[in-house]
C-alpha cells in the first residue's frame, strides 16, 4: 500500500483497508519527507512493516493500493504509475479546485463516488471528464449502491478500480451509528 499524506485520516487507512484486504506494507510518501518518516515510524511501533519513500513514481508503482489523504490543487498521482488490479483512493480533496489524481488515472478504470454529489464537488472528477478519461455516467456505483449490494464492486484481480469521495454527513452519521451498536452489544 502506498499512502499519501500524514494526517489524521491518513493514519486510520492501512488498518480500514486491511479489514478487507492483506496488506504486507505500507509506504508512505508526503510533501514533507520528515512527516513521511516520522508516520512510518509510528506505524512500526504499531506492528506494521512501514516505510518512508521521497520517490512517490516508484511507491505507487509497486503498490496494489494507492490511497491519498491530502489538500492537493494539483495532481500527486499519475495514470502511468498504476497497475493492472491496483486501487486507487482519492478521499482528501473535496473541492473542484482540488486534484489528488491526474485524469489518466481515470482512463480504463472502473470508478466508484461516495454520493452522486461528487461528480460536482470533485476536482479530479471534474478534470477526467474534462479530459475525457471518464464520461460522467461512466461512474459505476455510489457507496450505498455497493454497500447494499444493488451494483457490484470489484470483480477480478484485472481490473483498476478508483473510489473518489467528497464526504457526506450521511456517512458520517453511518459509521457513528455502526460505532454506537458495536458499543451497546
Amino acid at each position: 500500500m502506498c499512502m499519501l499524506g500524514t494526517g489524521r485520516v491518513a493514519r486510520l487507512l492501512p488498518a480500514a483497508h486491511a479489514s478487507v484486504r492483506a496488506i504486507d506494507e505500507v509506504v508512505v510518501w508526503n510533501h514533507r519527507p520528515e512527516g513521511a518518516e516520522a508516520l512510518a515510524a509510528e506505524w512500526r511501533a504499531g506492528g506494521w512493516n512501514a516505510r518512508a519513500s521521497t520517490d512517490l513514481a516508484a511507491a505507487a508503482r509497486g503498490a496494489d493500493i494507492v490511497s491519498c489523504a491530502t489538500l492537493a490543487e494539483a495532481p500527486l498521482v499519475r495514470g502511468e504509475w498504476l497497475a493492472a488490479g491496483s486501487h486507487l483512493d482519492l478521499i482528501g480533496s473535496f473541492t473542484p479546485a482540488m486534484r489528488e489524481a491526474d485524469p489518466a488515472c481515470f482512463a480504463g478504470a472502473r470508478t466508484f463516488v461516495d454520493t452522486g454529489e461528487a461528480l460536482q464537488k470533485a476536482g479530479d472528477l471534474l478534470g477526467a471528464i474534462a479530459a475525457g478519461t471518464l464520461q460522467a455516467n461512466g461512474v459505476q456505483a455510489t457507496l450505498a449502491q455497493l454497500c447494499s449490494g444493488e451494483r457490484p464492486g470489484w470483480r477480478d484481480a484485472a481490473e483498476r478500480t478508483v473510489f473518489k469521495t467528497v464526504g457526506s454527513a450521511l456517512e458520517d452519521l453511518a459509521a457513528a451509528t455502526l460505532v454506537w451498536r458495536a458499543g451497546a452489544a
